[in-house]
């Protein structure tokens, strides 16, 4: 489950990146067309896989741990390759262009979404269609094709839920005045703060639905499960309810825990678990789920996915604007086809989709290795002795056919952790040496993230690499289009705004020396000309002659400020206090701002 996560929120980020384009370069039947050749050929592969390994099972007599961890590599493996035509047909076959002209998906973002994903999920059942055969061959279990899928189906769809619901809210305000193109939910401000708020309701209450969808019941009233419920109510441990989980119909042999808030908080027992464990290893199993719990790791989990979102606003207006200012990027981008501009966010998705790989696989998958060892140990210290947990993890390895020695991004080894129980017995501070270091690595982490988070969001870094985009864009529109002056005002005002004053004095002296009758460039030139600190720059007496002819043609507030302005700078006070009188006068907004200019004029003041 812990990789489908990731995958579905590769997923996700390749659809979302997505352009749509303004015409259907690709056609309909060659969109349907490419999706249903990249099924087959997949379905084909994906038996052929899972058919060796069954094969290979038969005939070297059994499951040794190595072919099980096989089949998982295989599902890894056809997973990923799933990932990857699911991004060919969205970006090069133009997937959301098609899916926008269903009546309705254009206001409602997750209906595409949602389309979108349950084309991957075909590919998922792909896979788990064709795993069966394998799956019965290596842990002798009998289970039919449709309850393998349907298992799968109900276990990993919960996923999606607080996507879904999360995306539903979020159409639903953009239809509000605060999620209009300048509402708070569209800035980075207000998205964070949304998904923070929403994602920690959600993480509350969610696990009601859950486990409903798991179909969990009540153990039954055996004398087995009153005195598990006995132990957890001895340890004052608070919790809404102990489930039976029919994971693969029960036959898998795992527990789990659910829940921030003890009301909502369930832990889960697969039956076949129930079944082949002593009461007392069911207890040790229990108190590790206990010590999920006691440490607050599934808080810890939820603030890994809202650090996760603060870093991906930054990676993702780093990336491109760093792409941006590339030429050879700049010129799919600007084609305006939308072959060009997702051949931009392909490029613009490989490093996202890095950055996501590293901070799932490897930053959060050291954590929730270590939030294991603190939990076996916690059961090791609430049991009194690491007997029972030890005994439990290798009587579900030898059952189950795990290997003893393989480990996931997610969890040590089985013998990794057996040994480190086993070291707990001769070194009781091993648990406060444990909690030690995992508080001080998520300190670490804690300051990295909002070091990181700031550096990439909120530092000048991102304002510099913001300019340095726009500058490359107008710069390839100016050299495509060198008749339109407006881009050269355009550059020239960023250029302003860059406070590249000699740049920009530069670019509106070249614009009026072909055009002497444009009042922006009169305008921006003659406040230049007033204001500036450099002497090379500024020339006052310059700066009040394009200050009246910009006047000239239109006596708007901001062409008479700039007018005052120069007034003042040359010495004609009483011109600069009438001029920006009649500003005032004129003003719908920024009212304050020329108050303040007509209080600096009348106390005679420097203008700088």
């Amino acid at each position: 489950m812990f990789n489908h996560i990731i995958y579905f929120i590769v997923v996700l980020l390749v659809f979302s990146v997505s352009y749509p384009g303004k015409g259907p370069e690709n056609s309909l039947f060659l969109t349907t067309g490419m999706i249903v050749f990249s099924w087959a050929g997949f379905a084909l592969y994906c038996n052929r896989v899972f058919e060796r390994i069954r094969r290979d099972s038969r005939e070297g007599g059994g499951n040794d741990g190595r072919l099980t961890a096989r089949y998982h590599r295989a599902h890894g493996a056809l997973s990923v390759l799933a990932i990857f035509l699911f991004s060919l047909i969205t970006l090069l076959f133009n997937l959301k262009y098609w899916l926008l002209h269903i009546p309705g998906f254009k206001a409602f973002s997750v209906l595409q979404g949602l389309l979108a994903m349950a084309l991957f999920f075909g590919f998922l059942c792909t896979i788990w269609y064709f795993a069966v055969p394998a799956y019965r061959e290596l842990f002798g279990i009998s289970i039919s094709r449709k309850a393998y899928i349907i298992s799968n189906a109900r276990l990993n769809l919960p996923i999606l839920f607080p996507w879904i619901i999360l995306s539903l809210i979020y159409d639903i305000l953009n239809m509000t005045p605060w999620g209009e193109p300048a509402g708070f939910f569209n800035t980075m401000s207000g998205q964070i703060l949304f998904f923070a708020v929403f994602l920690s309701m959600l993480m509350v209450i969610l696990p009601v639905f859950i486990q409903s969808w798991w179909g969990c019941k009540s153990l039954e009233n055996t004398p087995k499960a009153m005195e598990l419920e006995s132990f957890l109510r001895e340890k004052g441990f608070r919790y809404r309810s102990l489930l039976r989980w029919p994971l693969f119909e029960g036959r898998m042999m795992t527990a789990g825990i659910m829940g921030i808030v003890a009301r909502y908080r369930y832990i889960l027992v697969t039956d076949s678990l129930f079944e082949i464990l002593t009461v007392e290893e069911l207890k040790a199993v229990l108190a590790h789920e206990m010590g999920h719990a006691r440490y607050r790791h599934l808080l810890f989990y939820m603030l890994f996915l809202i650090g996760y979102v603060v870093l991906a606003f930054g990676f993702f207006d780093f990336y491109f604007y760093f792409l941006a200012t590339r030429p050879f990027f700049m010129k799919f981008f600007s084609t305006g086809h939308s072959e060009g501009s997702n051949l931009f966010y392909f490029a613009l998705s490989v490093p996202m989709l890095l950055s996501l790989i590293i901070y799932f696989r490897y930053v959060m998958g050291f954590f929730m290795r270590n939030f294991e060892r603190q939990a076996d140990l916690y059961s090791a210290k609430i049991m009194g002795t690491p007997e029972y947990t030890i005994s439990s993890l290798e009587k579900i390895a030898l059952l189950s056919g795990k290997s003893m020695d393989v480990p996931s991004w997610h969890h040590f080894s089985i013998r990794q952790r057996v040994d480190y129980l086993i070291r707990f017995m001769r070194e009781p501070s091993l648990l406060k040496r444990q909690n030690r270091f995992v508080t001080i690595c998520f300190s670490v982490f804690i300051l990295f993230l909002l070091a990181l988070g700031y550096l990439l969001n909120f530092s000048p870094l991102k304002q510099k690499m913001t300019y340095a985009a726009l500058e490359n864009a107008l710069q390839e529109q100016v050299s495509e289009n060198p008749a339109d002056l407006s881009l050269y005002e355009n550059l020239a005002m960023l250029y302003h705004k860059m406070e590249d004053y000699g740049k920009a004095k530069e670019v509106y002296e070249k614009i009026l020396a072909l055009d002497p009758d444009r009042p922006v460039s009169l305008n921006n030139l003659a406040w230049l000309l007033a204001t500036s600190d450099d002497p090379g720059i500024r020339d006052r007496k310059r700066a009040l002659v394009f200050a009246k002819k910009a006047v000239s043609f239109e006596r708007s507030p901001v062409y008479l400020d700039t007018l005052a302005e120069a007034y003042y700078v040359n010495g004609y006070q009483q011109e600069a206090v009438q001029t920006i009188k009649e500003a005032i006068s004129k003003a719908k907004d920024n009212r304050e701002y020329y108050k303040r200019q007509l209080q600096k004029f009348l106390s005679g003041k420097n203008s700088k």
